[in-house]
Parts: C-alpha cells; sequence; structure tokens
C-alpha cells in the first residue's frame, strides 16, 4: 500500500493588496513511500498534485529533510539532466538571476568545458571572470547578508568549488553572487584580494544542464560534497539522500525510488479592503500570514496572482520600522531579494510595502492606514 507524508511548507505566506492585496499561500510536500521511476513519479505527481518538488532556498531544503520516513534513505525530487541541453550559467545565492547583459568575463573567457567561475588577482584586470574546473581548489570569497559592518569575506582555505559553497552556506550566507556584490567597494576596496594564497578566487558563479520538472529556474544546488560538477548532459535525475544531510546525488532515472511531490495551494482573491494591520491579523487568523519573498521565483509567483486584482498595487508582507530605518519582512526573513520602485522609495514612517498588479510588478512604500483586499488560500 502506498505511504504518504505531507508536511505544510510556509515557502509563501502571502497577503497581498488597494487596492493592494494580500495573498497567503501555503506549500504542501508529499513524500510518497512508493517505488517509482523518475517518469513514472512525474506522472504521479502531475496527476495527484501540482509536480515533483523543486527547491528554491536552503530554508526549504531543512524542511524536505524532516518529510522522510520509513527505512528509506533516498527520493526522487524534480531535477533531471538532458543529453542534448546547452549549459546554462547560474548564481550560486538563490533569487539571483544571471543576466547575459551583466556578464563581466576576461576576453577569451569562458574558453572550455569547465563549469565554475573564478577571478584572479593580477592587478587590474583581477576582478574579470574566467572559469575553471570545478574540482580545482582555491581560495574563496563569501557574502554574508546578516552583517551590514563586513558583507564579503576572503577565506584564505583552498577548497573545491562545491566544498567551497557549502562553507559559505553554513558560515555566513553563500559564495558571492551577481555582477552587484562584485562591484560593491567592499570587495574592490575593503578585500586585498592580492593577499589569496592561490592563483584564482571561487565566485558564486556555475553552468550546467540540469533544468526543474515544473519549469522553475531555480539555481540551488545541494549536491554531495563528492559530486563531479563537470558532469553535464548526464541523462540523469536527481534524489535527496535523507542520511547525508538531504544532500542530493545523481542516478539513472529508471531505478525505482520513493519520491516528494508538491502542492501548490489554491489562491482566493477576497475583495474586503483591510488596512494593512487588519490585513495581517486576518491571515494570520485564518491562513499564515502576508506575502513574503525571498527570491525572484517567489516574486514571479505572487505577481502571477497580483495581475488578476482590479486595483493598482497589492499588499505583501513587508514593513517599515521607523526608529530603526530598516525593512523587514513580518515572517522574520531577510530582506535579500528586493524589486523596489527606487522613484517612490522615501523610508517615510507608518508604511509598509505593496506592490504594483501591472507593468513590472515593482515594489512601493504605502501608507499603513489605506484599506485595500487581499488574497486568502483554501483550507
Amino acid at each position: 500500500m502506498t505511504q504518504i507524508i505531507s508536511i505544510v511548507v510556509l515557502v509563501l505566506s502571502y497577503c497581498d493588496g488597494q487596492n493592494h492585496l494580500m495573498d497567503c499561500q501555503l506549500y504542501q510536500y508529499h513524500y510518497v513511500n512508493e517505488e517509482k521511476t523518475w517518469t513514472e513519479a512525474q506522472q504521479y505527481c502531475r496527476e495527484k498534485h501540482t509536480d515533483l518538488v523543486t527547491v528554491t532556498n536552503m530554508k526549504d531544503m531543512k524542511r524536505l529533510i524532516n518529510i522522510s520516513a520509513g527505512d528509506q534513505s533516498e527520493a526522487w525530487i524534480g531535477l533531471y539532466d538532458q543529453t542534448n541541453t546547452q549549459r546554462s550559467w547560474h548564481w550560486s545565492l538563490p533569487g539571483v538571476e544571471f543576466n547575459e547583459s551583466e556578464k563581466n568575463w576576461a576576453t577569451g573567457e569562458p574558453n572550455g568545458d569547465q563549469s565554475c567561475a573564478i577571478i584572479w588577482k593580477d592587478g587590474s584586470n583581477f576582478l574579470k571572470w574566467g572559469d575553471l574546473s570545478c574540482n580545482e581548489k582555491q581560495n574563496f570569497l563569501c557574502y554574508n547578508e546578516n552583517n551590514s559592518l563586513q558583507k564579503y569575506h576572503l577565506i584564505y582555505e583552498s577548497k573545491n568549488w562545491t566544498e567551497a559553497q557549502s562553507y559559505c552556506r553554513e558560515k555566513h550566507t553563500d559564495l558571492i553572487s551577481g555582477l552587484k556584490q562584485l562591484q560593491d567597494g567592499e570587495v574592490n576596496k575593503g578585500l586585498n584580494l592580492m593577499t589569496a594564497n592561490s592563483r584564482y578566487i571561487f565566485i558564486g558563479l556555475f553552468s550546467d544542464t540540469w533544468m526543474w520538472s515544473d519549469g522553475n529556474s531555480s539555481s540551488l544546488r545541494y549536491w554531495n560534497l563528492k559530486f563531479d560538477n563537470q558532469r553535464i548532459n548526464s541523462g540523469q535525475c536527481a534524489m535527496t539522500v535523507f542520511d547525508d544531510g538531504g544532500r542530493w546525488k545523481n542516478e539513472n532515472c529508471n531505478k525505482k525510488k520513493p519520491f516528494i511531490c508538491y502542492d501548490e495551494s489554491t489562491i482566493i482573491l477576497i475583495k474586503e479592503n483591510k488596512t494593512w494591520h487588519e490585513a495581517l491579523t486576518y491571515c494570520r487568523t485564518n491562513h499564515h500570514g502576508l506575502v513574503t519573498i525571498t527570491v525572484s521565483d517567489e516574486q514571479r509567483r505572487v505577481q502571477k496572482k497580483a495581475q488578476f486584482a482590479s486595483t493598482p498595487f497589492v499588499w505583501m508582507g513587508l514593513h517599515y520600522a521607523c526608529t530603526l530605518d530598516v525593512w523587514f519582512w513580518v515572517s522574520d526573513e531577510a530582506v535579500s531579494y528586493k524589486n523596489w520602485n527606487q522613484d517612490g522609495l522615501m523610508d517615510d514612517c507608518d508604511m509598509s510595502g505593496a506592490m504594483e498588479t501591472g507593468g513590472n510588478h515593482k515594489w512601493i512604500e504605502h501608507k499603513l492606514l489605506h484599506k485595500l483586499g487581499y488574497l486568502a488560500t483554501k483550507h
């Protein structure tokens, strides 16, 4: 008999809204203790749920680990590799998307089948990028979003790229990711990269041919530290290994294993305008809370719902603490991903964050006492 264990994952606790909406959304993971090939598992998940599970950040990964049951130590997830796909470059930090127009490769780079990116320390060109084997051992740069005094750290230990990524995620936030971070004055002037004791310095840029079953663009990878990052076009599928801390490994897709599906809860639009605090109370009482957006994939999901609103904005769970002069998510998530309309950002008191329901779906600050509609999820 099929054993299914479900866990409610608070991936998005939306509440959007004028005329701003609120949107309270829950994800639900389902561990299916029935052995199927990856394709059979995909078909099962699509018929009975939404799809095989996609993992977008490390907090979701940690929640996923808790869903295992019984004697099974492995389960399929929604990541798969193809044999006829071109490699794509990704940033290690979830929510930071690689933009071809913002690349900063040195002349002649990338120049091969090497899958990880480095900068080097030869004078004025040390912040140009190059590609290198992920299995080389080099110094590396970490980024810490929770340390306002020192966001970037040059690590003098030599590790391969996957080991470096694991180190940064455990002790900081992630490997340094994105052109904005790499061009930050603290990196260029605050760190003396010329003191590195390896010729090259790993950054959080990598390329692969792995894709998610549901088409999600999540760049999160959580491979076993022994994984060969140059293994591309393998035609294999990924599974999470519970007794290895949930880390992933690649496997022949025809093997039969348990698997994990996910559901997207149904979101309903409630056309009863409320102030931001009223909306927050309603969602916390009847659902989970106002929407939190920490990565670009979550932004896309929220704006898909927001576009059907009859008002120009929707509420989010983003609030401004006037005395501390800081924006924060009421779910206690860090404001790492940002999508502000800079023209309307003034950091005034008595403000909370809202999203445009049209156009580029930028965030704006909005007066707390304005009464706006909101979205909720069915139980």
